[in-house]
């Protein structure tokens, strides 16, 4: 007889969890396989220190292979799932469509990014929930202040060396603190014009820093901001963003060429796509984590609108100690539907918060007693330690590095502007040139494939300029700092990303020769205003990166 298959959808808190507790109850009686676009789990409360320069990218990364030997991965992005046949069609890394049939099937895709109706913002703004858009970030703010530091333009100067931020909850607290001092590190080795200094912006129209925590805590992250300088504007949004910078919504107009969306996240529309009850775009199940019709579907972490047994009448927030939890329930459930224990029901215990200011600075309130400076940082630090189910040693060795040695200030360019957009459901993969939207076999023969999901990472495609960034793609799991042994609360999403190009030459890159490849019509020559990279996008001004 053939062992029983359960297939996991997104490797985001939630979806690992699962497979790792699984693979140790299972012990070989049931097949998982677990299906995701990247090979690997993304530690999300430590991004912002990637952004920031302090810890190298793959820290934040967990091999799935290397740490769940028993789960079958398969790399690839669901497309389709077909409730009736039991079956996932999902597409590869390189284009190729693929099927897998389930007797369990675990959705835990996670969410992406929120956007709202405002002019500009898609077209000029970059979200914060994968390692591509951290990668992207710290490229892109070193290019500004070596940019503004060679410059004679005072207006130009203070354009590039400001930073606005949108959205004063986890993420966004997180980035601008960790950026005032990451650009406040680069200008002491290469200053500015006289009497100028990087200028970092938050806003949010909540009434306060971290309308989500305790006011105490609110009040220690604000504190800390201004103390560093950051222009924390609460009550104030972006109205319009263009080329040139973001008109607010009090009227005044900031001259800028970095806008960073850190609004909020929306559940990923695989969910919705499969025609079932949806909460607020969450598939509805009950306390046990399935869907009821389907006893065979379950649901967990951002994707599925879980009852919150301690406040009834309300859903289980959109967070990743939520997820982590959750994803040992559904594990535990799963093995009881096949006869191995029993079921139960999802119940938590709110275990505290934490939140990285930088330094050794933080705001924290493990098991409810608020912890602020030194002492804050110190259990943020160990929390994370504890929590991350990989490279412990590596992360703790580069955070000892960096507080003896300066960061290394200096871009990779491994990301570009249009491989991240923010319009896209798949923060966990950075686009790359491909074959144009639309003409991609959809798996199972079903007509032209999703745009959103299934995009290539194989051949670019000839005569594409730049590989326009699609819009819609399918994303990656939240997360965020939460103490007590579990993963964080509301930290920035997504999963790191593939961003390699296939086999041709790219445009504007040295030939088989040696030879530099002419600029497509209408690219500028690479100069100092003119941020390097294979392709420069046709359809923006020619101006800035952001």
């Amino acid at each position: 007889m053939s062992r029983p298959r359960i297939v996991i959808v997104g490797a985001g808190f939630a979806g690992y969890r699962t497979a790792q507790i699984l693979s140790r109850t299972a012990r070989g009686r049931a097949e998982i396989v677990m299906l995701n676009p990247t090979d690997y789990f993304l530690y999300l409360p430590l991004l912002p220190q990637v952004a920031a320069g302090i810890l190298e990218p793959r820290r934040v990364t967990v091999s799935l292979s290397g740490t769940l030997p028993e789960v079958k991965l398969v790399l690839g992005e669901a497309g389709r799932i077909d409730l009736d046949a039991r079956q996932v069609h999902y597409t590869g890394p390189e284009g190729e469509g693929g099927t897998l049939s389930y007797d369990r099937l675990v959705l835990a895709a996670g969410s992406v990014n929120k956007l709202l109706p405002i002019p500009g913002v898609a077209e000029h703004a970059h979200g914060f929930r994968g390692l591509p858009e951290a990668l992207y970030l710290r490229d892109h703010v070193t290019r500004q202040v070596e940019l503004a530091a060679a410059t004679d333009d005072p207006k130009r100067c203070a354009s590039r060396c400001t930073f606005v931020v949108v959205g004063a909850g986890y993420t966004g607290t997180e980035v601008a603190a960790h950026g005032q001092l990451f650009t406040d590190a680069q200008v002491a080795k290469q200053p500015l014009r006289t009497g100028m200094r990087p200028r970092w912006i938050l806003l949010d129209i909540a009434e306060r820093v971290l309308p989500e925590l305790d006011e105490r805590l609110s009040r220690t992250a604000d504190a800390v901001l201004r103390e560093r300088g950051v222009d924390v504007r609460m009550g104030t949004s972006v109205k319009e963003a263009t080329s040139d910078g973001v008109l607010l919504t009090d009227g005044e107009f900031v001259d800028t060429r970095t806008l960073v969306w850190c609004v909020g996240v929306r559940p990923d529309p695989l969910a919705e796509s499969l025609g079932l009850p949806m909460e607020r775009g969450r598939l509805l199940v009950d306390p046990h984590l399935q869907v009821p019709g389907r006893p065979e579907v379950f649901a967990c972490g951002d994707a599925a609108a879980v009852p919150d047994l301690e406040n009834p009448g309300s859903y289980t927030p959109m967070t990743a100690q939520h997820a982590w939890r959750q994803g040992k329930v559904c594990a535990h459930n799963i093995a009881a539907s096949f006869g191995d224990g029993e079921r139960q029901a999802y119940r938590h215990k709110d275990l505290g918060f934490v939140v990285d200011l930088g330094g050794a600075k933080a705001a924290a309130n493990p098991l409810g007693v608020n912890l602020s400076g030194v002492a804050a940082g110190a259990v943020t630090r160990g929390y994370h330690l504890a929590a991350m189910p990989g490279n412990r040693v590596r992360v703790a060795a580069d955070w000892l590095l960096d507080a003896v040695l300066p960061r290394q200030a200096v871009q990779l360019g491994l990301v570009r502007s249009w491989s991240v957009p923010l319009d896209t459901a798949s923060p966990e993969v950075a686009r790359v040139p491909g074959r144009p939207l639309g003409d991609t076999p959809s798996p199972g023969g079903a007509g032209p494939a999703d745009p959103a999901r299934n995009q290539p990472g194989g051949e670019p495609a000839k005569n594409q300029p730049g590989g326009e960034p699609a819009k819609n793609q399918p994303g990656g799991e939240p997360a965020r700092n939460q103490p007590g042994g579990e993963p964080a609360k509301n930290q920035p999403g997504g999963e790191p990303a593939r961003n390699q190009p296939g086999d041709e030459t790219a445009k504007g890159s040295p030939d088989a020769g040696g030879k530099p490849l002419a600029p497509p019509p209408g690219q500028p020559e690479p100069g100092p205003d003119v941020a390097p990279g294979p392709v420069r996008r046709t359809d923006r001004p020619s101006q800035g990166d952001a």
